[in-house]
C-alpha cells in the first residue's frame, strides 16, 4: 500500500475522504490538527494553535516524523494536512529519506470557492464523535434534525465555520498550500480529484489508489 499525501482547500471534505480511505485500507489516518494538539503540551503553543496561528515548521515536522516512524505506518499511512508549506515539503522529503520510507503519491481534492462557501453554511458537526454532517448534501443530512445518526448527540456548527474566516482559510491555502502542488508537480506525480460528492469523489480517489498500487 502506498502511503498518500492528501492535499485539498477547506471545505473539500478531505478529513472524509481521509477517513474512508483509511477505513478502506486499514491504513492509519493521520489528520495532523489533531497530531499536533495531542502531541503539544506547552499551553503556549496550544493557545497559539487555537487562535488559528501557525506553529513552527520544524516542531509540527518533528511530531510527523514520530508518528509515522510508528509501527501501523509500515503499510502505508494518510496525511491530512500536511505539508501545508512549501519548507514543510521539503523538510517532509527529508523525513522519509531518513527513516527510508516512501513519500507517497499526491492527491489533490479540488473545490470550486463558492462551493466551500456554500458547504461551510451547511456543516454541522457533533460535539461528541466528531461525526460531520451537512444540511447541503442530501447524502450527509442527519436522519433526526440536529442529532447525530451514530451517538444521537446534539450537532453543532464550528465557530469558524463562517464566511471571513473561510475566506482567510482560502487565501492561506492559495498563498502557502498551491505552491507545494506546483512542487510536487515537479518531483512526483500529482492526481487531481474534483470534490463532487462524496460517493463519486471516494470513487474517484479509489481509482487512483488501485492504479498506484
Amino acid at each position: 500500500m502506498k502511503n498518500i499525501i492528501l492535499i485539498a482547500p477547506p471545505a473539500a471534505g478531505k478529513g472524509t475522504q481521509a477517513a474512508l480511505i483509511s477505513e478502506k485500507y486499514n491504513i492509519p489516518h493521520i489528520s495532523i490538527g489533531n497530531l499536533v494538539r495531542k502531541s503539544i503540551s506547552d499551553q503556549k503553543l496550544l493557545d497559539q494553535l487555537n487562535k488559528g496561528l501557525l506553529l513552527d515548521d520544524k516542531i509540527v515536522c518533528d511530531i510527523v516524523k514520530k508518528r509515522i516512524s510508528l509501527e501501523d505506518c509500515k503499510n502505508g499511512f494518510i496525511l491530512d494536512g500536511f505539508p501545508r508549506n512549501l519548507n514543510q515539503a521539503k523538510m517532509y522529503e527529508n523525513i522519509v529519506s531518513e527513516i527510508n520510507i516512501d513519500g507517497g503519491i499526491v492527491i489533490v481534492i479540488d473545490i470550486d470557492k463558492a462551493e466551500g462557501i456554500r458547504r461551510i453554511e451547511g456543516r454541522l458537526i457533533c460535539g461528541n464523535c466528531g461525526a460531520v454532517y451537512n444540511e447541503t448534501e442530501p447524502t450527509t443530512i442527519p436522519k433526526i434534525n440536529g442529532k447525530c445518526d451514530i451517538c444521537g448527540s446534539k450537532l453543532e456548527k464550528r465557530y469558524d465555520d463562517n464566511f471571513e474566516t473561510f475566506n482567510k482559510r482560502f487565501d492561506t491555502y492559495v498563498k502557502d498550500t498551491v505552491p507545494v502542488i506546483k512542487y510536487y508537480q515537479k518531483t512526483k506525480k500529482v492526481h487531481f480529484v474534483k470534490s463532487i460528492n462524496i460517493s463519486k469523489t471516494s470513487n474517484d480517489i479509489d481509482l487512483i489508489i488501485r492504479s498506484e498500487v
